[in-house]
């Protein structure tokens, strides 16, 4: 991708317009084809414009949104980490810490301690999901007996 290419200035509103879905619905599933249809291409052509106007595919955008977001809620809340990792949209905690590593630099475990240790005021998290400031995955109490069971 050379710095000389550029997109045509009315693909470039397409392309904002997907952009900021991922930007408002960073904890949902990505989906390619979704956002190819916002912006109203294919998507291998939505794929290619999008990594030329920004630098990143769509997904390593959405990765970077979401990371941002977890440091968010792991710096103010009182969460722990496998519940900023499933309120951003990762169902995989291995997953999440690997991207979070490779982004930040460090453990999402250690990022939320360096903070824990100044001090800081904490958002509790009954609240911070009572307020809708993270969407909780809806679960049945089946749901979570199975998956309890699943672990041991």
């Amino acid at each position: 991708m050379s710095a000389g290419r550029r997109v045509p200035g009315d693909v470039l509103i397409h392309l904002r317009r997907a952009r900021d879905h991922l930007d408002r619905h960073f904890a949902e599933p990505f989906d390619l084809d979704h956002l190819a249809g916002l912006a109203g291409m294919s998507r291998y052509h939505f794929l290619r414009s999008f990594s030329v106007t920004y630098r990143v595919t769509p997904a390593a955008y959405l990765a970077e949104r979401r990371i941002e977001r977890a440091q968010d809620l792991l710096r103010a809340a009182n969460l722990t980490v496998t519940e900023v990792c499933h309120a951003i949209g990762y169902s995989s905690l291995g997953s999440f810490s690997s991207t979070f590593r490779t982004i930040v630099g460090e453990s999402p475990s250690d990022f939320q301690k360096r903070y824990g240790a100044r001090g800081n005021p904490r958002i509790p998290g009954c609240y911070v999901f009572m307020a809708g400031l993270v969407e909780r995955e809806a679960r049945s109490a089946t749901q979570e007996k199975q998956d309890g069971e699943d672990a041991s």
